[in-house]
């Protein structure tokens, strides 16, 4: 504990809704140690997150330095520690005019938060997402292109120049979840696994035809009935019908521009493998790694002013 407290020169943090990560980082930005708790925005009332952030810390924290604490996601949302402002497209991913420095009451570390996006025209904004793509273009300087980032609420974020400048998102895992566990449609998916050939069925229907996406939802009800279709078909069809129609709304951006995915392991490829039925090739990156990444970023662009 005593070389990870010494050697520890700043930490990454990312603070979402339900859990609560971090890394401790050393002076060349090499990971030493890493934590998560449950401790996450949606937990916590305001005062509280500084003492639940100082017991994750508590291995490191030393009474004779300040250590430096760089933090995106959930926790500078209206609900979270302190709200950091949206920045607006199109803008770079890290806008260090908008990261906003804690007031801590802890004199052993100095925390900042880095700011959201936003978009007013269609509106949408974006917290934590920001980071992941700061972290794909810090391996990529030169990117230009979509940056897929599937989740709850999928994004699909247009990159120029180092800039974001302009982005989508889709309620695609939470009209899942609902779908698959609330609806009519939990009698016929009931925790299936994801049948491929259903998958990629269920794609091709909503990208030919997005318009009659809701009519194909209940026929997966109805094929059960009428069809005894496997459970693992029927949830191949339903993620396949879903992920479909986010294909068929961002096709024009896409069929021009190379795309990035970043995102968990499982996820990423089912949005790689929908992308691969319209002949739309994807690079895969570890969503964890890139949100890393973008935290380093932050931290590189912050250090001479901590």
């Amino acid at each position: 504990m005593t070389d990870l407290r010494e050697h520890t020169s700043w930490v990454a943090v990312d603070w979402g809704t339900t859990n609560l990560r971090v890394w401790f980082m050393d002076e060349t930005n090499a990971v030493l140690d890493q934590v998560s708790t449950e401790q996450g925005m949606g937990t916590l009332s305001r005062d509280a997150f500084e003492p639940a952030l100082i017991a994750a810390l508590a291995p490191v924290l030393s009474d004779t330095r300040v250590l430096p604490v760089v933090c995106c996601g959930m926790v500078g949302s209206r609900q979270g520690w302190v709200e950091a402002p949206y920045a607006a497209v199109p803008v770079s991913p890290l806008n260090t005019q908008n990261v906003v420095t804690v007031p801590t009451t802890d004199p052993r570390i100095c925390a900042f938060i880095l700011s959201g996006i936003k978009q007013v025209t269609p509106p949408d904004v974006m917290r934590g997402e920001e980071t992941q793509i700061a972290g794909v273009l810090r391996a990529y300087p030169d990117f230009s292109g979509c940056i897929c980032l599937p989740g709850t609420h999928t994004k699909w974020a247009m990159v120029s120049d180092g800039k974001l400048t302009k982005f989508n998102t889709f309620m695609t895992g939470e009209i899942y979840a609902l779908l698959s566990k609330q609806s009519v449609l939990r009698h016929s998916v009931d925790g299936a696994a994801c049948d491929e050939a259903g998958f990629v069925q269920g794609v091709r229907t909503s990208v030919a035809a997005p318009e009659m996406v809701a009519a194909s939802l209940f026929g997966i009800r109805a094929g059960d009935l009428v069809l005894d279709r496997m459970g693992d078909v029927s949830n191949g069809l339903l993620s396949g019908y879903l992920i479909g129609a986010e294909i068929a709304a961002m096709r024009n951006d896409l069929n021009s521009s190379p795309v990035v995915i970043a995102g968990a392991s499982k996820l990423s490829a089912l949005y790689a493998q929908a992308l691969a039925t319209i002949d739309i090739s994807a690079d895969i990156h570890d969503g964890e790694a890139c949100t890393l990444d973008g935290l380093i970023a932050g931290y590189e662009l912050l250090k001479d002013t901590i």
